[in-house]
């Protein structure tokens, strides 16, 4: 497996401790997108995309972030859990979405995008300096000539309100 592209996008003047966002793409086939780049005290290091951790209101059932006190729903007041701690006795507020299974992948992933960032730091130095990474998000011309289909949608892809048989006009 080989790193085959890794897109940078600085943070301005940040104050904060995050440096900037990278994507990186395997063997020209997969993608990965916002790993942070984060300033740490031995240097900046890598964090794998993740998600805010959820439960369930036990009133109206409806998802809200660990740390919430009041759900977003129906604006009962929550309980924390004690059940969502790391081994340490943290409290774990965050899961990844993708992460390295082991050591040496993550040394290689930390490698590639650290050099990569600070590639990106010279290139963001040179008069008219334009990012990279918003290249990802460019909505293709291709994509504005596809027509809609002229057969009826099948089973549960029917819009809501369509029978079998019925299909866009």
């Amino acid at each position: 497996m080989e790193i085959t592209e890794v897109r940078i996008k600085l943070m301005e003047d940040s104050d904060d401790r995050l440096q900037g966002f990278c994507s990186i793409t395997f063997d020209n086939a997969f993608v990965v997108r916002d790993l942070k780049i984060i300033d740490g005290t031995n240097g900046p290091f890598v964090a794998m995309p993740s998600r805010k951790l959820t439960c369930h209101c036990p009133h109206c059932r409806s998802k809200n972030h660990l740390r919430a006190n009041y759900c977003n729903q129906c604006g009962s007041r929550l309980k924390h859990e004690r059940e969502h701690q790391d081994l340490e006795g943290r409290l774990k507020l965050y899961a990844d979405i993708a992460h390295p299974i082991n050591s040496a992948c993550r040394e290689m992933i930390q490698k590639r995008v650290i050099e990569g960032f600070r590639e990106e730091l010279e290139r963001s130095k040179q008069p008219g300096y334009v990012s990279r990474y918003d290249d990802y998000f460019d909505i293709d011309e291709d994509f504005e000539s596809v027509e809609p289909p002229k057969a009826p949608l099948q089973g549960p892809h029917r819009r809501a309100g369509e029978t079998a048989g019925e299909g866009r006009a």
